[in-house]
């Protein structure tokens, strides 16, 4: 997982580069830095572009978040995942980064330097920790999902440069698979070296989607500075500032 993250943060730094030495006549760029909510406690880098359509009121966003969450019930993942052994005192750890590509489409809106409304896909990268303090157990529960969200944003001009920027959204991942030791379950129906509750009746897909918290509807609710240099904190959109 963190080798995918890592690969992207780089294509991301990358491309925000190639968009600074750009002359500020060939497109609108801006990068907001957000925090908040996203079904835990989180935080979420974003850059948009805009004018590659001339005229239109549309453009193009990309980013990558990072939150803690809770990664779902530590007695149970034991028992799908590992064996029946309930010896230790459980303790748990969970996170999730997210990549994400949209369509902005800019409202006009007197007072607002921007109001824009956005949906596109998603990948999330999910992992949970799980541990057993004298019970000599330790592992983690990872999963990769595809999604799609859709959301609203706003923002207030504060100078030439910088606008306060808020955002609301949901995002949706369908479809998933969970591995965990040697153990994995996928949405499809698909396990592979599945585990049984120690009478002979084996877990099902149900059961490891009941003991994992991993990413299905994500709420998000957001704040964080947006940085548009030379734009007066306007839309990346030329026709709709």
């Amino acid at each position: 997982m963190y080798r995918h993250v890592s690969l992207s943060l780089r294509v991301a730094l990358l491309a925000a580069l190639a968009a600074s030495a750009l002359p500020a006549q060939a497109i609108d760029y801006g990068v907001t830095l957000f925090g908040g909510y996203q079904d835990g406690v989180g935080t979420r880098l974003s850059a948009t572009v805009g004018d590659i359509i001339p005229g239109a009121p549309v453009a193009f966003s990309a980013g990558v978040g990072y939150a803690m969450r809770d990664p779902g019930d530590a007695l149970q993942a034991r028992q799908v995942f590992i064996n029946q052994n309930t010896n230790g005192t459980p303790q748990k750890s969970g996170r999730d980064w997210d990549l994400r590509l949209d369509v902005v489409y800019f409202f006009k809106v007197a007072g607002l330097s921007e109001l824009g409304v956005f949906a596109g896909l998603r990948r999330s990268y999910f992992m949970g920790d799980f541990r057993y303090v004298g019970g000599n157990e330790d592992f983690e529960v990872t999963a990769d999902q595809w999604g799609w969200g859709l959301g609203v944003r706003l923002g207030w001009a504060m100078s030439r440069d910088w606008s306060l920027t808020g955002q609301v959204g949901l995002d949706h991942y369908p479809t998933w698979s969970m591995t965990g030791h040697d153990a994995t379950y996928s949405s499809d129906g698909t396990i592979v070296n599945g585990r049984d509750n120690g009478n002979g009746v084996a877990y099902a897909i149900r059961d490891a989607d009941r003991a994992i918290n991993q990413p299905k509807f994500v709420p998000s609710v957001l704040l964080g500075l947006t940085w548009r240099p030379g734009t007066t904190a306007a839309p990346p959109v030329k026709g709709k500032r």
